[in-house]
């Protein structure tokens, strides 16, 4: 399994599981628990979920999946969030301590402030350093900031210990490239992905599908963009003016695949240092990650091939993640059909 380098020196998983609507239906915990496990069992050791998720049912999950032998946990990197509303100080602390029980863990390896809130970033960042020096996280840092956001965290005391910010990027959202990514390569701050490919809107776009063609014919150069568009029919065309403008032609009218005896892999953060990313997929089914790529077929592993070579974030498109935007980043949050 390919790794990425934390700034602390760290290798994490460039591959990692999400959790986004697991522990929603007591009835499919036992599938969700062997799909977690199994995708461990392929490397993908980082798993991503929070308080926010199935209230808490979701950390729940992960709890018991990693549960079944002491090297299950030690293998694994846990990801948790807190929710804004909690993110005081003591609020934070409580609201780790809650993680941990439902976790079944004694320490949390990346703790992330879920968006900003209206307690001081200040205040968040006392409490993860609290909760770092007692062992109980051994880093923190945020989702959802953007550039202005990260400035004002870098001069809160301790700021520039933050590890990661959870972003939003893919083909069809690139706002963060003009402000967020340089901020975040300058800064050497690590970023994470969700939603890389769209809630799978992306697999079934028709540039995609040429591209993929393309670049599977014999004698092909490579995975790159250059090799599949400005070949002046309309399929690459659709793709070329999709990259360059971050336009989603037709996303609006795909869609939206049955939750009923559908897979669900949720995409959840791809961790990557200066800028650079991959992707992380997480899935509701044991069996599923087998299961959504042959359905996909090679539309979904040449984007999946390329998605690793590429840098993929994600943000909140320049606001504050407070409301409606949140609620939006959350419904977006890499909820994907199929793959």
């Amino acid at each position: 399994m390919k790794t990425v380098r934390l700034p602390s020196g760290e290798q994490v998983s460039a591959l990692g599981q999400g959790t986004w609507f697991m522990g929603e239906q007591a009835a499919a915990r036992q599938q969700e628990i062997a799909a977690l496990r199994l995708g461990m069992d392929l490397g993908m050791t980082l798993i991503d979920t929070a308080e926010m998720y199935a209230d808490g049912r979701a950390e729940e999950v992960v709890g018991k999946a990693l549960s079944d032998r002491p090297s299950r946990r030690d293998a694994a990197f846990v990801v948790s969030k807190v929710y804004p509303h909690n993110a005081s100080r003591r609020g934070t602390i409580a609201a780790c301590e809650r993680s941990l029980k439902r976790l079944q863990t004694d320490r949390i390896d990346l703790y992330l402030l879920h968006w900003r809130g209206q307690h001081p970033l200040a205040e968040t960042v006392q409490a993860f350093e609290a909760l770092k020096s007692s062992g109980k996280i051994r880093h923190w840092g945020v989702s959802n900031l953007d550039a202005d956001d990260m400035a004002k965290l870098w001069q809160v005391p301790q700021g520039q210990h933050v590890a990661a910010n959870q972003v939003l990027y893919n083909l069809g959202r690139r706002g963060v490239e003009w402000g967020l990514l340089p901020w975040l390569k300058q800064h050497g701050v690590a970023t994470m992905a969700y939603s890389p490919i769209e809630q799978a809107r992306l697999l079934r776009h028709k540039g995609l599908g040429f591209c993929q063609r393309k670049l599977h014919q014999p004698g092909a150069s490579g995975t790159g963009l250059a090799d599949c568009t400005g070949r002046g029919d309309r399929d690459s065309q659709i793709l070329q003016r999709a990259a360059s403008t971050g336009q989603r032609p037709g996303a609006r009218h795909a869609a939206h695949a049955s939750a009923t005896g559908r897979t669900r892999p949720a995409f959840c953060p791809t961790m990557r240092p200066l800028g650079a990313g991959g992707a992380v997929i997480g899935v509701a089914k044991s069996g599923q990650q087998d299961e959504a790529a042959n359905r996909s077929g090679r539309r979904g592993r040449f984007l999946m091939g390329w998605l690793a070579e590429q840098r993929i974030v994600k943000n909140c498109h320049g606001t504050r993640p407070a409301g409606g935007c949140a609620a939006d980043l959350v419904r977006k949050a890499g909820d994907v059909e199929a793959i």
